[in-house]
């Protein structure tokens, strides 16, 4: 076993919903434990509703464990208060969904920078405009900097939602989804670029997905089943 320290490390990460009435509760995931490295490509595949996007929340800390240790970098996040939890979200972690959620009345440029807005490292600030740029250039939206979302094509946005996860240069990238809502040339595409953003950015991706074509790009696939997790 090596001694780097994984950048996560998930201990008996467990999590049930209470039911009405005092029934039993639903128990959604049974004892995952995992380690993560930097740097690493992962993809964590199952059926609906065996509990995959609610570990990639957990992961993310939009939602929180019943029982167990979720740690990045050493910091166990179990034991963070939400104001904590908000720094490390804003900070360390990006995020990409199946929908894009840009806000539509504001334009390329500025959805990308909507999330340097709550940080509170100035050089990260001053330095995030040209970032932007940059980065838009990589994923070959240059000419779109002015456009607005209803302006894009599907795989535009999603291209966008990729620059704005990234803007604040975080360790961790977390994809629900991501190719979803997009045609089988678009989900080629935007695949191919989350796998050279993981090496070019070195930022550990994970991507909860139900495409194979998807999961095979990952440096690992891994199994969620009835909320057990399946190492292969």
């Amino acid at each position: 076993m090596s001694g780097t320290q994984p950048l996560i490390r998930l201990v008996d990460v467990a999590k049930h919903y209470s039911t009405a009435e005092g029934g039993e509760p639903v128990r959604v995931l049974h004892g995952v434990t995992l380690d993560i490295a930097t740097g690493e490509s992962l993809a964590i595949v199952g059926p609906s509703g065996s509990g995959k996007s609610t570990l990639l929340n957990i992961i993310g800390t939009l939602d929180h464990a019943s029982a167990g240790q979720v740690l990045l970098n050493g910091i166990d996040l179990t034991k963070l208060d939400e104001v904590r939890l908000a720094q490390v979200r804003n900070r360390q972690i990006g995020f990409i969904f199946q929908a894009h959620h840009l806000l539509p009345q504001c334009t390329v440029l500025e959805n990308v920078l909507v999330p340097t807005l709550a940080t509170g490292d100035a050089t990260l600030k001053t330095a995030a405009p040209e970032r932007a740029r940059k980065l838009l250039k990589r994923v070959g939206l240059e000419h779109r900097l002015d456009h607005r979302p209803g302006q894009l094509s599907g795989g535009e946005r999603q291209r966008v939602a990729v620059v704005r996860a990234l803007i604040n240069q975080p360790k961790l990238l977390l994809a629900d989804e991501p190719t979803g809502a997009l045609d089988r040339a678009s989900a080629d595409n935007l695949g191919q670029l989350l796998v050279d953003l993981n090496k070019e950015e070195g930022v550990t991706l994970i991507v909860v997905t139900h495409a194979s074509d998807l999961a095979k790009r990952m440096g690992k696939v891994l199994e969620i089943r009835d909320g057990h997790l399946i190492q292969s």
